[in-house]
């Protein structure tokens, strides 16, 4: 893969960002420092970084796909209210044991993701479940 600083520049920002950005996320930050950049090229880099196996791409039902650039294995959790995503330590998996299963199947990875809500929101809501303002 042929050097971009935008590439690097986008590749630091997932990495330094602990709650896993969304495209939408990745490209007000990298805005910050690159004024010019499109959010096109955010879009492309992300897929090649991806595609090379330098990030992870996590995706929820209904909701803009995030990344990550922890490659070993774990989950996610997406919090329903604020929509971050938090990395989680996975269970562990017998992958031999599945491998010899019936049905002739060659396993090449397995994503399991979790739904919430995060400490913060539910700090918030407390808040106001408090009070009797809630709901």
């Amino acid at each position: 893969m042929k050097y971009s600083r935008q590439r690097e520049l986008i590749y630091k920002t997932v990495m330094e960002n602990p709650i896993h950005p969304s495209a939408d996320t990745v490209y007000a930050l990298v805005r910050k420092e690159q004024p010019t950049i499109s959010l096109g090229t955010v879009y492309r880099n992300l897929n090649l970084l991806v595609r090379e196996g330098m990030l992870q791409k996590i995706s929820f039902p209904n909701v803009s796909d995030h990344f990550d650039g922890r490659l070993e294995e774990h989950c996610h959790i997406l919090c329903q209210q604020c929509g971050r995503v938090y990395d989680m330590d996975s269970p562990r998996l017998d992958i031999a044991a599945l491998q010899k299963r019936p049905g002739h199947f060659r396993i090449t990875g397995c994503h399991i993701y979790f739904t919430g809500i995060c400490e913060a929101c539910l700090k918030h809501f407390n808040q106001f479940e408090s009070e009797d303002e809630f709901l």
